[in-house]
């Protein structure tokens, strides 16, 4: 390229959201450049969050069967951990992965510059490239997909023992006692890893629960195996100080008493949260405007305050998920490309993959009850899956949140083992309008998991085959 160039789409950002965004608007006929400061097309998620963390999991999971197996009659013996093998497997997953999008990004003849783009104005960018020079771009139309960065805590000392959900995914020891300050997914995610590998996992929390937001239906269930696998959980508790020390950071912990305490660890890894990634983009030569948050306004389009530009995925708003990204990227793709769209979902999926797994999409309960809709709340235990006996994990429940007048299914949440690969269907019955008679008569294959959907459904009648529970009339 030269100095200076033109392109009908720029899209800044190669995650998800991103590439999604730049392949489909290659596939429309659109002139796409996309730039990103990796190597290739990935972001974080697949660099440095959600695929290395759903590998190590799967790990973790392994290390976690391969101990219960002792209930079922096989003793393997204790695990022997090659630190070594597991991170090279690790960044082999990550290298085919976005080697592959590499490679799609040329079949699609995209112009993928590596480097930092910043706006000059409404139609043209500076990218300073990787290589040590620097260009310019013009565009008439641009989509900001940034995503985020993790939240840091101002008190942290500077120190490599202090992890982010970043560093953590390097995996460069086994630390002996690691601190979680977070109890949401991502650092329960994290801790689950680390806990399998041996290390004495604690939680922080500073809400009364786990996973803050989530029904508590299903994090009770998640909770009760956490505390047998964990060191220790402390809720209603704050991280007032860490300083380090010889081997490790002394942190000092207030209870909701007020009263405080310390305790040693060999690694804390702060996992409070993620924020948008907006500035240093130049956005304040543009028209774009942001919320107190540092988020960009955009309409159903996706389509900002400046009418030249998108933004799409983290630095669009909540929720802060990969899926969510990549549809919003196929949305703002297609305007651009002069199609009659909107992005106004019924359900955006949300999954926490720990052990047992959880997953929701639509209205949960506990939202229903705070707007004051009427609803009919349906449980399935696993206790009643043939299948969930089999596999010796009868620790999870499928529930449908439904509209008691209409009988249209609202909602649909699941904890237990395989839960983030059956929310698919829960997505597609809120997003198809489905009604429980619809989901009660899909014939569902035996023995599975994913009976218990059918099942529910069922029980909203009072006509589940395998627990007995009478419709109220």
């Amino acid at each position: 390229m030269s100095q200076n160039e033109h392109t009908q789409l720029v899209v800044i950002g190669g995650g998800p959201g991103g590439y999604a965004a730049a392949f489909l608007a290659a596939d429309l006929g659109l002139e796409t450049t996309l730039i990103d400061l990796d190597v290739n097309p990935g972001g974080v998620c697949l660099f440095r969050g959600c695929i290395p963390s759903k590998a190590l999991l799967h790990v973790a999971k392994v290390l976690s069967e391969s101990r219960e197996a002792k209930e079922i009659g096989i003793d393997f013996g204790e695990p022997k951990i090659h630190l070594d093998k597991v991170r090279a497997w690790k960044n082999k997953v990550i290298s085919q992965l976005t080697g592959g999008l590499g490679q799609l990004c040329k079949q699609r003849k995209i112009k993928f510059i590596q480097g930092r783009a910043t706006f000059l104005n409404s139609e043209t960018l500076t990218v300073e490239k990787t290589d040590g020079s620097s260009m310019q771009l013009s565009f008439e139309n641009a989509i900001l997909a940034t995503g985020s960065i993790p939240v840091t805590l101002p008190f942290a000392p500077a120190s490599a023992r202090i992890l982010d959900s970043t560093t953590a995914l390097n995996l460069e020891d086994i630390p002996e006692k690691l601190l979680v300050l977070g109890g949401g997914y991502i650092g329960l995610e994290l801790g689950t890893v680390y806990c399998e590998l041996g290390s004495q996992v604690s939680i922080v929390e500073m809400m009364p629960y786990l996973l803050p937001g989530v029904d508590r239906d299903l994090g009770v269930i998640l909770e009760n195996r956490m505390k047998k696998h964990f060191k220790a959980i402390k809720v209603e508790t704050k991280v007032s100080k860490m300083e380090e020390i010889k081997d490790g950071i002394r942190v000092t912990f207030q209870n909701k008493a007020g009263q405080t305490s310390s305790e040693d660890y060999s690694k804390v890894l702060v996992s409070i949260g993620r924020k948008p990634n907006s500035k240093n983009l130049g956005l304040e030569n543009t028209k774009v405007t942001l919320t107190d948050r540092g988020f960009v306004q955009v309409n159903a389009q996706r389509q900002t305050t400046d009418p030249k530009i998108y933004a799409i995925g983290d630095i669009a708003g909540d929720p802060m998920l990969a899926h969510k990204a990549s549809h919003e990227g196929r949305v703002a793709a297609e305007a651009i490309a002069g199609h009659k769209v909107a992005f106004e979902p019924m359900a955006i999926p949300a999954v926490v993959f720990t052990d047992p797994e959880i997953a929701w999409c639509g209205i949960t309960e506990p939202e229903a009850l705070a707007q004051g809709r009427a609803i009919k709340v349906v449980k399935f235990p696993w206790g009643a899956s043939g299948r969930a006996v089999t596999l010796n994990r009868t620790d999870g429940m499928t529930k449908l949140i439904i509209d008691p007048t209409t009988e249209r299914i609202l909602g649909v949440s699941i904890c237990g083992v395989g839960a983030g690969e059956m929310i698919a269907e829960g997505v597609l019955a809120v997003e198809m309008g489905t009604l429980a008679t619809d989901l009660k008569m899909s014939i569902h294959p035996h023995p599975t998991l994913s009976e218990t959907m059918m099942e529910t459904a069922e029980s909203f009648f009072g006509q589940s085959t395998h627990i007995y529970k009478p419709k109220k009339v």
